[in-house]
């Protein structure tokens, strides 16, 4: 990993109360939660990245497919190359007949892996459709995630070594720590890492004091 992306350090760790010491996270840029695309070019991307499938076929929908290229090239440009890695999405809220399926970071992925010796695996499944976590009234733990999810045996050979969870935002960690979970049980010999396009920071204070001027 290079200097492209950022380990989730000590400093930051209490943003994502889930995560301990015994994590390693990676992160490309900051998104800062309740402002809009214009607040940074890291916003921008992840509102892109997350607008809703039923804007396909709308002239929007390029931006989607934009944002996707745009956060491929950022990993393609942090990992190693000759690396052998198994990358894992996130699996989305909904589940895989659900019209409301985005397949958003199994795409990236798939973009990340062109050329190179990563394997690509849906390796965590849903079993059924939730609410979106930041539209949720109240967010899921990771053992209530576990106990939806459901690791897909036939990608399971050969046995992953090194093992990168990715998603688009870091927030509390829940969706990360239920999928190593899941991994660590059936893997014990992999190393586990996560792969953000960002992580959530709350708004700086400098910020809220210049909107009272």
């Amino acid at each position: 990993m290079n200097r492209r992306v950022l380990e989730v350090d000590a400093l930051a760790l209490p943003d994502h109360h889930y995560l301990d010491a015994g994590d390693t996270c990676y992160y490309a840029g900051e998104y800062t939660a309740g402002e809009n695309h214009a607040y940074s070019d890291t916003n921008q991307l992840i509102l892109n990245l997350k607008k809703s499938v039923d804007r396909r076929g709308r002239p929007e929908w390029r931006y989607k497919e934009q944002a996707i290229t745009q956060a491929a090239a950022m990993f393609r440009a942090a990992l190693n190359e000759r690396a052998q890695l198994i990358l894992v999405p996130v699996p989305p809220s909904k589940a895989l007949t659900d019209p409301a399926y985005d397949d958003r970071m199994l795409r990236l992925l798939q973009q990340v892996s062109v050329n190179r010796p990563y394997d690509v695996r849906e390796l965590v499944i849903q079993t059924y459709s939730t609410p979106a976590a930041h539209l949720a009234d109240r967010r899921p733990t990771p053992n209530e995630l576990v106990a939806i999810y459901r690791l897909n045996e036939t990608l399971a050979l050969p046995e992953p070594q090194t093992i990168f969870i990715v998603d688009d935002v870091l927030t509390t960690g829940c969706h990360y720590k239920a999928v190593k979970q899941l991994l660590a049980r059936r893997f014990p010999n992999a190393a586990i890492y996560g792969l953000f396009v960002a992580r959530r920071v709350p708004k700086s204070v400098a910020d809220a004091f210049e909107a009272l001027e």
